[in-house]
């Protein structure tokens, strides 16, 4: 009896701890950015003197067109994942980054995270920024980073049939929460240390908007992207990620 009893008992805490290892599993490859559990996504190649800013949450009337004033003071391109509905309300904005010769990539309509929403939702998510984004520039949209890193197999199976390319990142900070640009700053500068160190290129991540406000405060982001610019300039290459998906 109690053999049976004690059978049963380590039965179920060894299904309840596979069930929370699935899950775990599943959380990490919805969530974490170096995971291809789920399918592959763009992160940054064998090339440890390049490094791709990247700008998610735009377009940010208030903000961006500083942003876009430093990149061409310092003659770098960088890529810009917008916001349809944002984009669509901003298009001289999004047309003078195109004008700049910076990269324009899909970020959802509505910035939800698209690990939990309905497949019907993500095609309309995607598709409807995709078509807007190309309506105002007259060139295709080429590249996508999932709101949240959150993505699933329909995602990125979505992402590649409307021909975008999935990205993620290895440089990412709480920029979007943190009022210092020097603590910004200095915690990229040590992950981009770390993963240069490790033979890649860093695949940067800063928001130049806000998904709850257009018009977010992102003073310190972009301040932070100068620090970065004045930083590495002249030791490593700044690129946008089309020079890295030829």
């Amino acid at each position: 009896m109690f053999s049976s009893l004690s059978t049963g008992i380590y039965a179920g805490i060894s299904a309840a701890g596979a069930l929370g290892l699935l899950a775990g599993g599943c959380a990490y490859a919805a969530m974490w950015p170096s995971s291809q559990l789920f399918g592959r996504t763009l992160i940054a190649p064998r090339r440890p003197t390049e490094l791709a800013l990247t700008f998610d949450d735009g377009p940010n009337p208030a903000w961006t067109p500083q942003l876009l004033d430093i990149l061409a003071m310092h003659h770098v391109r960088a890529t810009f994942f917008l916001v349809g509905r944002y984009a669509q309300t901003e298009r001289e904005l999004v047309q003078r980054m195109v004008d700049a010769g910076h990269l324009i990539g899909n970020h959802s309509w509505s910035h939800p995270n698209l690990a939990i929403t309905s497949a019907a939702k993500v095609g309309d998510e995607l598709r409807q920024t995709s078509e807007t984004l190309e309506q105002i520039t007259g060139q295709p949209v080429r590249f996508f980073r999932p709101p949240f890193g959150g993505r699933r197999p329909l995602v990125l199976q979505t992402a590649r049939l409307l021909g975008l390319t999935p990205v993620t990142w290895n440089a990412m900070t709480t920029d979007w929460s943190e009022p210092s640009s020097e603590k910004i700053a200095q915690r990229l500068l040590h992950k981009i240390d770390r993963v240069t160190a490790g033979g890649y290129a860093a695949n940067i991540v800063l928001h130049d908007g806000g998904h709850l406000a257009q018009s977010a405060n992102r003073g310190s982001s972009v301040a932070a992207a100068n620090a970065l610019l004045q930083r590495f300039k002249g030791s490593y290459r700044f690129v946008a990620l089309d020079e890295w998906n030829q």
